[in-house]
């Protein structure tokens, strides 16, 4: 896939543009999600309706429903922008999680910034993964922290197929999951344990 381009210019090509929309459509997406960021910040994500959000945010049902289809799809474009940054510091930020590091240190960092990401907007990841099946693998991000993940793993056997497995252990269902038995020391520990494996 990456062919003559370096690894950061395949990333780039993988990273999604942000919207372009008209001014109102902007001014009501930027309501939609501050409704909603606050109302599941206060509520939870589980206990909040499409139609609160709606009525929070000053817009039509039918209008929130074009605009993100569910529950699902307005969680992911809440994460959007919380991915870009992350994104941003994979690209372009200081090291390790930027450029300039060894690989195996690149790798670690990643994995801590992105489990400090999943660890704080849990529910949301959660709910933007598992709407429908195998929803997680087509969320456009994924596919950047795959290849990103591949790239450090550059040395590995079979690379791709290693980014996969590792980034498995970092669905957000499994990490939900696992989080009341195993505490956030351990699966940091875990995670550090696969990364050194899979290289």
């Amino acid at each position: 896939m990456t062919g003559a381009m370096d690894p950061p210019q395949v990333l780039e090509i993988l990273r999604t543009p942000p919207p372009k929309e008209r001014a109102d459509a902007a001014r009501n997406r930027a309501a939609v999600l501050e409704a909603a960021a606050g109302l599941f910040a206060e509520h939870g994500v589980e206990a909040v309706s499409m139609d609160q959000v709606a009525a929070a945010a000053g817009v039509g049902k039918g209008t929130l429903f074009r605009r993100f289809g569910d529950k699902a799809g307005l969680a992911a474009a809440l994460l959007d922008s919380r991915e870009r940054v992350l994104q941003e510091a994979v690209l372009h930020g200081p090291p390790p999680l930027g450029p300039g590091a060894p690989a195996p240190e690149r790798l670690a960092a990643f994995l801590d910034a992105y489990l400090d990401y999943l660890l704080e907007h849990l529910p949301l990841v959660r709910m933007s993964e598992t709407a429908t099946p195998g929803a997680r693998y087509r969320i456009g991000a994924y596919r950047f922290w795959h290849r990103h993940v591949a790239i450090q793993l550059a040395g590995a056997p079979d690379p791709d197929h290693a980014a996969h497995a590792l980034l498995a252990a970092l669905a957000a269902d499994h990490v939900a999951a696992l989080l009341p038995e195993l505490g956030e020391e351990r699966l940091r520990a875990g995670l550090l344990r696969l990364a050194r494996a899979a290289a």
